[in-house]
């Protein structure tokens, strides 16, 4: 299953930053660290088959200290995943971190 190759990705550290992703990371204060920390809890919220560059899932994850992130990732399959962007969602947008406000 999908989210299981993912879960093992980000545990082992296989995954990259695009350009964008990466300054976002920076920008952020989000560190490799908690991205291997939300593996055990990430799961899909939101799919984007006709995204502008390729497929790509947009999953919720909690670190160990419970800090809440969203990360776009791309479906392609590669050896490493690839990290579209990431951010900690904003309540205001989001209930319960999952579901957008409209």
């Amino acid at each position: 299953m999908i989210i299981d190759q993912i879960k093992h990705k980000l545990k082992k550290g296989q995954f990259e930053f695009s350009r964008h992703a990466f300054k976002r990371a920076v920008e952020r204060n989000i560190n490799e660290q908690e991205l291997k920390e939300i593996a055990d809890t990430i799961e899909i919220i939101e799919d984007y088959p006709d995204d502008k560059y390729s497929p790509s899932f947009l999953l919720l994850g909690f670190t160990y200290n419970n800090r809440a992130l969203h990360l776009q990732v791309s479906k392609l399959e590669t050896n490493l995943l690839k990290i579209i962007t990431l951010y900690e969602p904003d309540l205001n947008e989001w209930d319960n971190y999952k579901i957008r406000r409209k």
